[in-house]
């Protein structure tokens, strides 16, 4: 009997989301599972757009690379997590990239809207850091251990 070597997976993540404690918690939950060591923050969704465009200080591909992952907040400032993955979506370059809505929103219209834009995974937001730790552990598995990701 074959046995199946897991190789330890490195993803590079963008994380979209205005609010720093959720950024925060987010951070520290991958940290507990491990999958920290590539994350990158952006506050607000022209910031994301601007880091996936590489647009202003977002230029330099080696210091700011294409993620292999965004979790996205719904409701940020300046444009919102549903203008962002109309974007994506919408950009040959982009929309191969999964994004999972990282978000307190659990209305079924953001749920649909979502799925309908091309949303890849809708998550609420647990509101304690143990459920963090645990959603994060099983967007591990999935994203990093189940799947294999296109190589960017």
């Amino acid at each position: 009997m074959k046995s199946i070597s897991k190789e330890k997976k490195s993803i590079t993540i963008l994380l979209a989301d205005d609010d720093e404690e959720d950024r925060m918690m987010t951070e520290e939950a991958l940290e507990e599972n491990h999958i920290s060591d590539k994350l990158y923050f952006v506050e607000d969704g022209e910031e994301a757009m601007d880091y996936l465009q590489r647009r202003g200080k977002y230029e330099d591909a080696k210091k700011y690379p294409l993620p292999e992952l965004i979790l996205l907040d719904l409701n940020m400032p300046k444009k919102d997590g549903r203008e962002v993955l109309a974007e994506i979506k919408k950009d040959p370059k982009l929309k191969g990239i999964p994004v999972v809505v990282l978000t307190t929103s659990n209305a079924e219209e953001d749920i649909e809207q979502m799925y309908g834009l091309g949303v890849n995974s809708f998550i609420t937001k647990p509101v304690s850091f143990a459920g963090m730790v645990l959603a994060m552990k099983s967007l591990k598995q999935y994203w990093m251990e189940i799947v294999t990701l296109p190589k960017r």
